[in-house]
């Protein structure tokens, strides 16, 4: 489950190093406000924020995490949603 960088354990250590990452949004993003960006972190963990709100909420996934998201997006098993 992913876990928000607010409630998170050893919380300034984890800002440190997200400040410090290199962000990168999608190639597919048109500039309507509904982008997300995504940064890799030195663990290994995929950190997600709002494109429109990067002092917003920050959500860590772990590898294992993003594979099964996308694993049910490309399955569909999103569409009721």
């Amino acid at each position: 489950m992913a876990q928000s960088l607010e409630a998170g354990p050893d919380k300034s250590k984890q800002v440190d190093e997200v400040i410090g990452s290199a962000w990168r949004k999608s190639t597919r993003s048109i500039g309507n406000g509904q982008c997300v960006e995504a940064a890799i972190l030195t663990d290994g963990r995929l950190a997600m924020r709002d494109s429109m709100d990067k002092s917003g909420p920050i959500f860590l996934f772990t590898q294992e995490e993003w594979h099964t998201f996308l694993k049910g997006i490309k399955g569909g098993g999103f569409e009721s949603i």
